[in-house]
């Protein structure tokens, strides 16, 4: 697995969007700083901070870690993409062949026990869905309030722009699948 360089990945982005650090920071609500020294490798983000800089791109997590396009619409396991949350060891494989122009990504999550990853709501992130299949363990998931307790095979469809949370209360990791859809904005 290919560990991805979030810093360079960042400055990429923001680069090609035309953004300037004061703007990023203003539309993210993360400092300039902070954006500064995590574009030149001196820390790492946390999910949550990493989701803020994302959508303020115009980007999903799971569009700010695809690779550059591949005419290619095969992803062998050991070029996927892996990124770990540096606060809660969260990590998050792309499993998805990059550039297909499909309107789906596919993610494998591993969530260390006792741990949370709370995403806020975002009205920039509208019109993306996400299908929240456990494939190894208890998940507890938290959608607008609602609390839902998961179990193996278990799956829960929502708006990733609603405010929702990942939380794993057991004693062993939990393993699960997140399948994006990306719809088209009217």
């Amino acid at each position: 697995m290919m560990e991805i360089e979030t810093g360079a990945r960042l400055k990429a982005l923001r680069a090609s969007s035309g953004m300037t650090l004061d703007e990023l920071a203003r539309s993210s609500g993360v400092s300039r700083a902070m954006i500064s020294r995590i574009e030149r490798g001196e820390t790492s983000p946390t999910a949550v901070l990493l989701a803020r800089l994302a959508t303020a791109l115009g980007h999903s997590l799971s569009t700010f870690f695809a690779a550059t396009p591949s005419a290619e619409p095969f992803s062998a396991s050991g070029q996927q993409h892996v990124w770990k949350d540096p606060e809660t060891g969260y990590v998050r494989r792309s499993v998805s062949p990059p550039g297909t122009g499909s309107g789906v990504d596919i993610v494998d999550v591993v969530l260390p026990p006792g741990k949370r990853v709370s995403f806020p709501p975002q009205a920039s992130s509208t019109g993306i869905f996400q299908h929240v299949w456990v494939l190894e363990g208890r998940l507890v998931m938290v959608v607008q309030e609602i609390e839902r307790d998961m179990e193996t095979g278990d799956c829960l469809f929502h708006d990733i722009g609603l405010g929702h949370s990942f939380i794993n209360p057991g004693t062993e990791p939990v393993r699960y699948a997140v399948i994006l859809e990306h719809r088209r904005k009217p």
